[in-house]
């Protein structure tokens, strides 16, 4: 199952009592940025479901060939500013992550969490500097956590995750860049029925019931 970084806590879940429904099954999540994900996987790497944090990357397997059938529109997820505790670098709004002060980390482009962030900055006419692009929003929400950043743009389900180890300041502006998140099974699965009923589970009422709780958006 590869699956984005901010799946990571719905997907444990959904992983486990998908194990559990199917005794003898084991679920093994591959978590990590949707294009370093789609580039595996269209690489060839042995995957049997896919679950993209933005159409763009989905688009890429599926156009490859690579995903069994149209994929299935699971989850919306939106920015929000991480900082780390006790706001340092006493961040506001948005246009404090321009400022020459603060160190700010964001997801490279090519991920969806970067691409939301440069979507957002030039909605707002905001022109950032990060002092470092990362692969995941995992490693954003790393450097904001042990205080190696001061602030970081990352999905309001990874503040929620967090659990008190960074602090948030809303951004109103998130709506202008909603992530949809999509799941889909692949054609080179190894076990098909498998890996369909493991995307029916998600996108069913224990899928959305666990995206939900987690924080998602879910359509």
């Amino acid at each position: 199952m590869f699956a984005a970084a901010s799946l990571a806590v719905p997907f444990t879940r959904l992983a486990e009592d998908f194990e559990a429904a199917h005794p003898g099954t084991a679920v093994r999540l591959n978590l990590a940025g949707s294009a370093d994900l789609a580039a595996q996987i269209l690489a060839g790497a042995p995957a049997d479901v896919f679950a993209s944090a933005d159409e763009a990357n989905m688009a890429k397997v599926a156009g490859g060939g690579m995903a069994a059938g149209d994929p299935l529109d699971i989850a919306t997820n939106t920015l929000t500013i991480a900082v780390a505790k006790g706001n340092p670098a006493g961040i506001t709004e948005f246009a404090d992550l321009a400022g020459t002060g603060a160190q700010v980390v964001v997801c490279a482009m090519q991920v969806p969490c970067g691409a939301a962030a440069a979507k957002l900055a030039e909605s707002a006419g905001l022109r950032l500097s990060p002092v470092s692009e990362e692969s995941s929003v995992t490693g954003v929400m790393g450097k904001v956590a042990s205080g190696e950043a001061d602030a970081g743009l990352v999905y309001v389900t990874d503040v929620r995750a967090a659990g008190g180890k960074v602090q948030e300041v809303p951004l109103p502006e998130a709506g202008l860049a909603v992530n949809r998140y999509s799941l889909a099974r692949l054609t080179g699965s190894a076990d098909a029925g498998l890996a369909d009923a493991f995307v029916r589970f998600v996108h069913g009422t224990e899928g959305r019931a666990a995206l939900r709780e987690a924080g998602f958006g879910v359509p």
